[in-house]
C-alpha cells in the first residue's frame, strides 16, 4: 500500500475514534483516554529504558492509569478532594517503596525515568477529564475545541513550512533538535491556530468571546510546538525516529500527541485564569 493512502486511511480512522470517544458516552471517553496514557507512558518508557526495569515500567503505567482514573471520578463530581490527594500521595510512596526493594539497584536511577514519564504524560492526560467535565456532566465539545485548535497549527506549520520555509524563509528554529521546523511553519501554525480558535467561537462550538478564543490558541500553539521539541529532544537522545507503531504511517501515539501535553495544559490554564471556566 502507498505510504501516503496508509497514512490517509489510519488519520481517517485515527479521527473516527478520537471523535466517537468524545461524542458517544463518558465511558467511551474513559476508556479510550485510558488506553492513549497507558500506551503514551509505554512509549516514552521504551525510548528511555528500552527493556530494562520492566517491572518499574510497570508499576509506573499501572499508576498513571490510577492517577487517570481518580482524575475521572473526581471532576465527575464522584470522588472527594481529599481522596484525590491521599490516593496520589500513596501511589508515590509504593513506587519508591518498590524501588528499593528492587534487586538490582545500580538502576536506581532510572526511577528519575518512571517519575518523569508520570508528570509528562499521566499528569496531563488526567488534567483532560478537567476539561470535559463542568459540574459533574460530561460534554467532549471543548476539548474537540482543542484539538481542533493543536490540528490546525500542526497543518498550518506543516504547509507554511513546505511552501515557504525550504527557499523563501530557510530559517530553522532549532535545528539540533529538529532540523525541519522553520520559523515559516511557526508563523503559519499560529495564523492557522489563531483562525481556528475564531471559527470555534463563531459556530458555537464553544461559548467563549472570540478574542478569548483566539488569545487561547495563539498560547495554545506556542506551547503544543515547545510539546512537539520536547519530545524531539528525547527521541534525539535516545537516537530514534518514532515514539512506537501502533499506527501505521503515523508512528506511536507519543508522536501524535506530544504538543496536546503541553497545548491543552495551557487552555485549561487561560480559561481558569481569565474565570471561562
Amino acid at each position: 500500500m502507498n505510504a501516503t493512502v496508509k497514512r490517509t486511511i489510519f488519520g481517517a480512522l485515527f479521527l473516527v475514534v478520537m471523535l466517537g470517544g468524545l461524542l458517544w458516552h463518558q465511558d467511551a471517553f474513559f476508556f479510550l483516554f485510558l488506553f492513549i496514557s497507558a500506551q503514551m507512558q509505554r512509549e516514552f518508557y521504551r525510548i528511555n529504558m528500552g527493556n530494562s526495569c520492566s517491572f518499574l515500567q510497570d508499576v509506573g503505567i499501572a499508576f498513571g492509569m490510577i492517577l487517570f482514573s481518580m482524575a475521572f471520578y473526581y471532576f465527575k463530581g464522584d470522588l472527594g478532594l481529599m481522596y484525590f490527594v491521599m490516593g496520589g500521595m500513596v501511589g508515590l510512596l509504593l513506587l519508591f517503596c518498590l524501588a528499593v526493594l528492587q534487586k538490582d539497584h545500580t538502576s536506581f536511577t532510572k526511577l528519575a525515568y518512571i517519575l518523569a514519564g508520570l508528570v509528562y504524560v499521566a499528569m496531563p492526560l488526567a488534567l483532560s477529564n478537567a476539561v470535559v467535565f463542568r459540574g459533574g456532566a460530561f460534554s467532549g465539545l471543548l476539548m474537540i475545541a482543542f484539538f481542533c485548535i493543536i490540528w490546525a497549527s500542526d497543518i498550518g506549520a506543516y504547509c507554511f513550512g513546505m511552501l515557504f520555509g525550504q527557499k523563501l524563509w530557510p530559517a530553522k528554529m532549532c535545528p539540533r533538535i529538529s532540523p525541519k521546523k522553520s520559523w515559516a511553519g511557526f508563523i503559519g501554525g499560529l495564523l492557522m491556530a489563531v483562525l481556528a480558535g475564531a471559527i470555534i467561537s463563531w459556530t458555537g462550538l464553544v461559548q467563549f468571546p472570540i478574542w478569548h478564543c483566539m488569545i487561547m490558541a495563539a498560547l495554545m500553539h506556542v506551547t503544543g510546538v515547545f510539546g512537539d521539541l520536547f519530545e524531539s529532544l528525547w527521541k534525539r537522545a535516545a537516537g530514534i525516529k518514532d515514539s512506537g507503531s501502533i499506527i501505521p504511517g503515523h508512528g506511536g501515539l507519543l508522536d501524535r500527541f506530544d504538543s496536546s501535553l503541553f497545548a491543552i495544559p495551557t487552555g485549561v490554564i487561560y480559561l481558569v485564569i481569565t474565570g471561562l471556566f
